[in-house]
């Protein structure tokens, strides 16, 4: 163990990282002296420039195209990470896809979508995950949750499912690993200026106590946080960051 409590080898993989709120969290988790393993699934050009600024800044990064819905494709990626950077001590499921509309014309094809990459790949990647941190006695699962979870937003029922289901999921697992010295935990979100939001800023940041919408580093702080050994006593919460808005 080093000195801070936490093994000396290991690596952090953050899904859907080549940019947002990922690819924040993937450079606050190297500033933090973790090796990290950048996932993308289509943005290849955005992937290699966050692992080129990562190595620039004397960090350690590796990128690998991989669908995290495809539990075939979680264990390449996996296996990736413990060939090159050493066992996934840290976990960041942010991976996420929208599809809105309003529940009676929701596709049958876009609710699943949504609920695969949003909540299943989360499972597959965990259930992963956990053998090395099992087998370590130390680990750190972060899971991007939203305020759509626990809060209606018309037009994302498949959204807000994911999402619920993904909080509910992060308690579950935080009960049954805490004695393991793994803690799990969520960051829920509010309005984000990213490229996933595009299209829903229009006069929400005028509902925001904070008067606007937050930034991918202020979620990735809430997540650097989560997974540092500063959080070792946290396990089982949802963090949630929207400048007020659900208060």
């Amino acid at each position: 163990m080093a000195s801070n409590g936490r093994p000396e080898q290991g690596c952090a993989l953050v899904t859907g990282s080549a940019r947002g709120i990922g690819a924040a969290s993937a450079r606050a988790l190297a500033a933090d002296g973790w090796p990290v393993l950048v996932n993308y699934r289509s943005d290849a050009v955005n992937a290699t420039e966050l692992v080129e600024a990562v190595e620039s800044g004397g960090g350690r990064a590796l990128a690998h195209q991989a669908d995290v819905a495809d539990p075939a494709q979680v264990e390449e990626l996996f296996s990736r990470a413990e060939d090159e950077l050493g066992a996934v001590l840290v976990l960041v499921n942010n991976a996420g896809v929208r599809a809105d509309g309003l529940a009676p014309q929701l596709k049958a094809d876009d609710w699943q979508a949504v609920l695969d990459t949003n909540l299943s790949a989360a499972f597959h990647t965990t259930r992963r995950a956990l053998r090395p941190m099992l087998r370590a006695r130390f680990g750190r699962i972060v899971n991007v949750a939203s305020i759509v979870g626990p809060r209606a937003n018309a037009g994302q029922a498949n959204y807000a499912a994911s999402k619920a289901g993904l909080i509910g999921m992060t308690k579950t697992i935080a009960v049954e690993v805490a004695r393991r010295g793994i803690t799990v935990n969520a960051v829920a979100p509010g309005l984000v200026e990213t490229q996933f939001t595009e299209g829903l800023g229009n006069g929400l940041a005028d509902g925001i106590p904070l008067r606007r919408p937050g930034t991918p580093e202020e979620i990735a702080s809430c997540i650097g946080f989560l997974a540092s050994e500063q959080a070792s006593y946290v396990t089982g919460s949802v963090l949630t960051v929207d400048g007020g808005l659900s208060a």
